[in-house]
């Protein structure tokens, strides 16, 4: 039970009288009790989930490196024997195993965001995107792409979380490019005490019934052969935001 006392006094600072309630709070002890364990429970069913997420990528990849050398001394070996429509279909093969390999490494990413957590400290997004801009400087010339900011405020933030979710966004708008140039601009305005980023691009677009569909993760709104890609990246860049206790969504015509 919860007993709470109140003391009067008088003008002189004298005790003149005390009064004081008693409530029964045995409910709401045993619910936030019901809470820490549900939590808990939840807390260990994560662990577990992220644990078999890794293992099982893990484990795939070795199988999967036999059967793409395989394939690919297969391939070497009969070219000249095999016809036309032989040497397609094993090429199909090949290209699938290795899209298979590049989405079992992007699982394996996705598994370990907020798994590893690296030091959090006072971080200047400026550099964040000047260290992104660097990283991906042949996509950015390959495609004649113009990247403009703001001035950007300071963060507590772990670096390497931040370029992460930098790179997947300003590749993404690269990639999904219109037919003129790529040009993207970056912002931050205060709403409400909190910082909210923009990264707006002249690309192509996407249809509102999808603007929440692309942050799931291998959901893709494209055929492989138009656009290349395993599906996970902005649903990589939502669990970074989310896990900073942020949101993130899209916005477009």
């Amino acid at each position: 039970m919860a007993v709470r006392i109140k003391i009067i006094r008088s003008n002189k600072d004298q005790i003149t009288g005390v009064y004081g309630t008693v409530q029964d709070i045995t409910e709401r002890k045993l619910m936030e009790i019901k809470m820490e364990q549900l939590i808990e429970k939840l807390e260990v069913s994560n662990r577990e989930l992220e644990q078999f997420a890794y293992l099982s990528s893990h484990d795939l990849k070795e199988p999967l490196r036999m059967i793409t050398s395989f394939l690919e001394l297969l391939q070497r070996k009969y070219l000249d024997i095999m016809d036309d429509d032989a040497n397609e279909f094993i090429n199909y093969a090949i290209q699938g195993a290795k899209r298979l390999d590049m989405m079992i490494d992007d699982l394996l990413e996705y598994s370990r965001i907020g798994k590893i957590r690296g030091e959090l400290k006072d971080t200047k997004v400026e550099n964040i995107v000047k260290l992104v801009l660097l990283n991906l400087k042949p996509l950015i010339d390959d495609n004649n792409a113009s990247i403009t900011c703001d001035p950007l405020p300071t963060i507590y933030v772990n670096e390497q979380d931040m370029v992460r979710l930098f790179q997947n966004l300003i590749s993404n708008s690269i990639k999904y490019r219109g037919q003129k140039n790529p040009n993207i601009h970056i912002s931050a305005t205060v709403v409400h005490d909190e910082y909210l980023f923009a990264l707006k691009d002249n690309g192509i677009g996407i249809e509102q019934n999808n603007l929440k569909k692309i942050f799931t993760i291998f959901q893709r709104l494209h055929t492989q052969n138009e656009y290349e890609g395993t599906g996970i990246g902005l649903a990589i860049s939502q669990k970074i935001v989310l896990q900073y206790g942020g949101k993130i969504w899209a916005e477009s015509e």
